[in-house]
């Protein structure tokens, strides 16, 4: 095993290298087990603390360049032919938790805001199997962020999850499925609670005007969008459950006659 502890230019015999145009300011510890394995990183950059764990061969990591937005800080973990794709502007308020493993890949948008807390987990650490037919039930799965997505405090965003472009995240909230864009969505496991929001990252008391009652307070970003969800509301789905089960009622009483 390679330990790495500053961000510059690196390779190794092992095929393992890290690309990056001169050295960066930041607490750095890079680890790898495997072989070629690649870390890219896009100048200029902020950055806190990274932290990267490449256990096995063919992983890879990119991070975005970023300026005028608070500085990232990441746990990344690194499987078997995976990758982890962070885009321009990501920031975090504390140390974000990213896992990708088993050859799938989790991929950051552009200007995504973390708070606290935050774990972003293609999978879940530790194989789980149905005791009758010994197959996996918890298979790694991608996970897309879109851009310009806020994840609240403690947020966490699980394999096969999708979260559209604007969109809000609440605080403590499992994201496992589809979230369209430019909504509020909330829960465990995460639902929309509200559509057609938008967001903007001047913090309520730290900039001016310290008081915000409308969009005029604020210099309005590209994602302001209607939300664009070909989901039907929860309402709906459970009526056509319901008359699902009520038709196959029927067709086992008909098939008793």
């Amino acid at each position: 095993m390679q330990t790495v502890t500053e961000l510059a230019p690196y390779s190794d015999e092992q095929g393992n290298t890290i690309v990056v145009d001169g050295p960066v300011p930041a607490t750095v510890r890079i680890k790898f087990r495997g072989s070629n394995n690649r870390l890219v990183i896009q100048l200029p950059i902020r950055l806190r603390e990274l932290l990267v764990d490449f256990d096995c061969d063919n992983g890879e990591v990119r991070i975005g360049a970023s300026r005028d937005v608070p500085a990232l800080s990441a746990a990344i973990r690194v499987g078997q032919d995976s990758k982890v794709v962070i885009g321009r502007n990501v920031s975090s308020t504390s140390t974000v938790a990213m896992s990708a493993t088993e050859g799938t890949t989790l991929r950051i948008g552009e200007d995504v805001m973390f708070a606290s807390e935050n774990q972003v987990r293609a999978d879940d650490g530790h194989p789980i199997f149905d005791v009758h037919t010994g197959r996996r039930v918890n298979v790694s799965k991608n996970i897309k962020i879109g851009n310009h997505v806020w994840l609240s405090r403690a947020a966490v965003v699980l394999g096969g999850a999708k979260i559209g472009d604007g969109t809000v995240i609440g605080y403590g909230s499992i994201v496992t499925g589809r979230i369209p864009n430019n909504c509020i969505a909330a829960g465990v496991p995460a639902r929309v609670l509200r559509r057609d929001t938008a967001w903007e990252r001047p913090h309520l008391s730290l900039v001016q005007p310290y008081y915000k009652p409308d969009a005029s307070t604020v210099t309005r970003s590209k994602y302001w969008a209607p939300t664009e969800d070909d989901t039907p509301p929860l309402r709906t789905r459970v009526r056509r459950r319901l008359g699902r089960q009520r038709w196959l009622r029927g067709l086992r009483a008909a098939a008793r006659r």
